[in-house]
């Protein structure tokens, strides 16, 4: 028996639930996008794929609709992969292991794929059900979205009819967006050294920290694992003349680091010991809002060379000398960042390590000089820095009869008024606005809780209330 067998909306978890058994990380979407290719064609629906994997479906417009303007709803189908120490599930092979908590679905070990697998079985759920009334449906899933929007940056939007576009990527119910900053990943290139060197070597690893979405979660100021564990490596460096070996850690340029894992040698172990007691006190002081927190120290066997000693004291001051976190507020929105980076993804790549930094603005200025600040600090240190992926902020309207209507039936369905809000994450109606002037554009979704994390999980209730929102806003646009 399927694991959500029964809750409501049934279509929309029956779909979640088979989607679950598809891998379907970023870049790795092939295999759901052709299962959705088989699923328009087995019910006779026009249809679109693209080399990226993009997908177009669209169902025409139910009787009394036929004259109504077409709408658009829109969201991803790759999720961020990242699972629990000790996990052995292969992410790209295997599906997820679905379970319920009370109101919540989450899977065992392993990210959920909340965001953005429900907007998928939304979409599915409203082309499978003829009892749902709409005016043409054009449902638009796109891919990459969690290392860059790459899907929607490339997809051609010229089958789409629609002006109005509802996107549901969005992970708290009652909130409308209605805007979003822009962004970019920078990708610094610094080239090491290696030579012999003799000590003990040891694993240092720093886990079990809160994470999050770099967009949303980043106001909350919890600890960059990538970063405490740099800290903490200057100082072994400094103190006990440790090198490094290899350091590395975090999934995605868009997730706060949650773990980290470093190899160094040193030929002082009892003093890496004593500074790693030290600093397990003192992290435990200062990271309140990470309680779960663990540093943990391990003899291990060099496997290859450390670092020289300039390029470890290089590797750390561009680890701990970089800017990271919220750079500037909004002024006059209480809440909303509106410049910050993340160092996302640290690796060690042989004869180089590469840091990957998610950063954002809505002002493409700021943006901007965090680019060049993080390019000048490489350059000096002998490195090099590239950028991926922009993608541009999505400006709030005055006018939007589409907004409009969403909260005219949000507040006669729920008896209060949606929270209109901008958001400092980004979202993919940046670029189909940008390809379609005019667009009318909001963002909605269920309660989804600790995205990017092994323990997201989403709103059973909440699902079933977004649900109706969403059917009775494509009942009124008769």
């Amino acid at each position: 028996m399927a694991v959500l067998e029964g809750l409501k909306p049934e279509k929309v978890f029956g779909f979640f639930e088979s989607i679950c058994q598809i891998p379907h990380g970023s870049e790795n979407t092939k295999a759901l996008s052709d299962w959705l290719v088989a699923f328009a064609k087995e019910r006779g629906l026009e249809y679109y794929q693209d080399d990226l994997n993009d997908v177009i479906i669209i169902k025409e417009a139910s009787e009394g609709y036929e004259n109504s303007d077409p709408v658009i709803m829109q969201g991803h189908m790759d999720m961020v992969c990242d699972k629990v120490d000790g996990c052995t599930k292969d992410m790209k092979k295997d599906g997820l292991d679905l379970a319920i908590d009370g109101d919540y679905i989450y899977a065992e070990g392993t990210t959920l794929g909340g965001d953005d697998g429900v907007a998928v079985a939304f979409m599915l759920a409203i082309l499978d059900d003829d009892s749902v009334k709409h005016p043409r449906f054009e449902a638009v899933f796109t891919v990459d979205e969690e290392t860059g929007l790459y899907g929607a940056e490339a997809i051609d939007v010229s089958p789409l009819k629609g002006k109005r576009f509802i996107n549901v990527d969005s992970e708290d119910e009652g909130i409308l967006t209605v805007g979003c900053a822009g962004g970019v990943s920078a990708i610094a290139e610094l080239p090491v050294t290696r030579e012999a060197y003799d000590g003990q070597a040891f694993e240092i690893g720093v886990s079990g920290l809160i994470g999050g979405h770099s967009g949303t979660e980043i106001i909350i100021g919890g600890e960059n694992a990538i970063r405490a564990l740099g800290r903490l490596l200057f100082e072994l460096q400094d103190l006990a003349g440790a090198r490094i070996i290899t350091i590395d850690g975090g999934v995605a340029d868009n997730v706060i680091p949650v773990s980290a894992k470093a190899v160094i040698v040193s030929p002082d172990g009892d003093k890496v010991k004593a500074l790693c007691d030290e600093y397990r006190e003192i992290f435990a002081h200062e990271f309140k809002i990470d309680p779960d927190f663990k540093l943990t120290l391990t003899e291990t066997s060099a496997e290859e060379a450390p670092l020289d000693e300039a390029s470890s004291l290089r590797a750390t001051a561009y680890l701990t000398g970089t800017p990271n976190g919220i750079e500037k507020m909004t002024q006059g929105i209480d809440g909303l960042p509106q410049t910050s980076l993340s160092l996302g993804i640290l690796r060690t790549n042989g004869d180089h390590l590469e840091y990957t930094f998610c950063i954002r603005s809505s002002v493409d200025t700021e943006r901007e000089m965090l680019v060049r600040r993080l390019d000048n600090q490489i350059r000096v240190l002998g490195g090099s820095l590239r950028t991926e992926g922009p993608y541009p902020g999505w400006e709030y309207a005055a006018v939007s009869p589409l907004r409009d209507l969403v909260c005219e039936v949000y507040k006669d369905l729920y008896g209060k008024d949606m929270v209109i809000e901008a958001i400092h994450a980004g979202l993919e109606c940046g670029y189909f606005a940008g390809k379609m002037p005019g667009l009318d554009c909001v963002s909605i979704g269920p309660d989804v809780k600790d995205v990017h994390t092994p323990n997201e999980r989403l709103s059973i209730s909440s699902t079933q209330r977004t649900w109706d929102l969403v059917v009775e806003v494509l009942a009124r646009m008769k």
